[in-house]
């Protein structure tokens, strides 16, 4: 057994290769217009409040359009729905180079723009992950799964780096212009995919009912229910990014924060890497909720920590846990989930993800100013781990799930 990651699904699978090229792709200009949107912001209004509600503007409507796009995913077709949002996205970034080329900016503009695509992204997620479980044998679903956080890794850690380059050297409106570029890769490897039909869930029902219908699925499936409370619990208590401004001043100021910030990517990048070992695993529930403990017990000791390198290590090594709880979630929600009910589960899936360190950024924040740094990201380690066996204790089906993958 190989204990590297298994790239063999990319001699076998033309398809799923074209998409993972050009979401890798698309992915890496996204995070590089992650960096330049709050900049820009920043750098116009000077106000760390208007960098805030941009966040907010943005997370809003995509907490609407990623149920909508879950049931748009289970009855068009995948292939045109990624097409179309990828299209409006590729505008949306020309749009936002236009306005930085003008004199003046316009906030208006990037807080209106900036919020659309977020909506549309909601549309595009669950058409990508439903048109993956068509797309690839059952078989190599851990493989995607490790191949997918090595994507995520790659682009969380290299995106914002180049984006502060291109931010420095050229210049906003150029650093639009290349996330349009890889947008356009990504259009065109899309394009290139064959013979991928169309779901065959009813076209006569309400969405509102589709809706309905994901969500009593995913009520009646303890194991699924078991990997969303885990992850949410995981953000909300052990996730303290809001705490890493304040906590580099301790160990030097600016200079070190964006390796706190690239940590966790870092450890989930080596974990992908190294992980042939993932397909013998079989009880996966187990699994995630070894990991997601190892994640808390790993920010305990950051928190703890006072030396900046020992609390890197801490960082990089969470990260590392939260990769095999992802990887692990991932293989699970496409190995449980039938093919008509993907969309509307990636949907669901999307907002937990998304909330959970929204609201643990509000959670840290909270403890932090009534108690101290310290005390804020140690209890938060702590109450992850707590949650995380009483998650296991009242989800029993989903610490017994086993895979039946061969």
């Amino acid at each position: 057994m190989s204990y590297f990651i298994n790239l063999s699904i990319f001699r076998r699978n033309r398809n799923f290769t074209l998409l993972y090229i050009g979401q890798f792709v698309s992915f890496l200009g996204t995070m590089i217009t992650g960096v330049a949107l709050p900049y820009q912001i920043y750098m116009e209004t000077r106000s760390t409040l208007m960098v805030g509600l941009l966040s907010l503007a943005q997370l809003l409507p995509l907490l609407v359009t990623a149920l909508i796009g879950g049931v748009f995913a289970d009855r068009y077709h995948r292939r045109l729905l990624l097409l179309v949002a990828e299209a409006v996205l590729a505008v949306g970034c020309l749009l936002l180079a236009l306005n930085s080329w003008v004199a003046v900016p316009h906030i208006w503009v990037i807080f209106v723009v900036s919020s659309l695509m977020s909506a549309f992204n909601g549309l595009h997620r669950p058409a990508l992950d439903s048109i993956v479980q068509q797309i690839v044998e059952k078989k190599d679903l851990p493989i995607v799964s490790s191949l997918g956080t090595f994507k995520f890794s790659v682009a969380m850690i290299a995106g914002p780096a180049i984006g502060g380059l291109i931010i420095a050297h050229a210049g906003i409106f150029e650093t639009y212009l290349v996330d349009f570029a890889t947008f356009l890769v990504s259009l065109i490897a899309i394009l290139c995919m064959t013979h991928i039909p169309k779901p065959t869930a009813a076209m006569n029902e309400s969405t509102l009912l589709a809706l309905k219908k994901g969500l009593k699925y995913a009520l009646s499936r303890q194991e699924l229910v078991g990997t969303y409370v885990i992850d949410f619990v995981a953000m909300v208590f052990g996730m303290p990014t809001a705490l890493f401004p304040a906590i580099a001043l301790s160990f030097g100021g600016p200079k070190v924060l964006g390796m706190m910030y690239s940590a966790p990517a870092v450890g989930a990048l080596v974990v992908s890497f190294f992980s042939g070992w993932i397909a013998g695993v079989k009880r996966h529930g187990v699994a995630i909720a070894v990991a997601a403990a190892f994640w808390g017990v790993a920010i305990i000791f950051f928190g703890l920590a006072s030396n900046f390198w020992l609390a890197l290590f801490f960082l990089v090594l969470a990260g590392a846990f939260d990769g095999i709880s992802g990887i692990f979630r991932m293989t699970m929600w496409n190995e449980t989930i039938p093919n008509e009910l993907r969309g509307r589960m990636a949907g669901i899936e999307m907002i937990s993800y998304l909330s959970g360190p929204k609201l643990g950024d509000t959670e840290a924040g909270l403890v932090a100013a009534a108690f101290g740094i310290t005390v804020s990201v140690v209890s938060g380690g702590v109450l992850c781990v707590a949650a995380v066996l009483a998650s296991c204790y009242f989800l029993p089906k989903f610490w017994r799930y086993q895979s039946d993958l061969s």
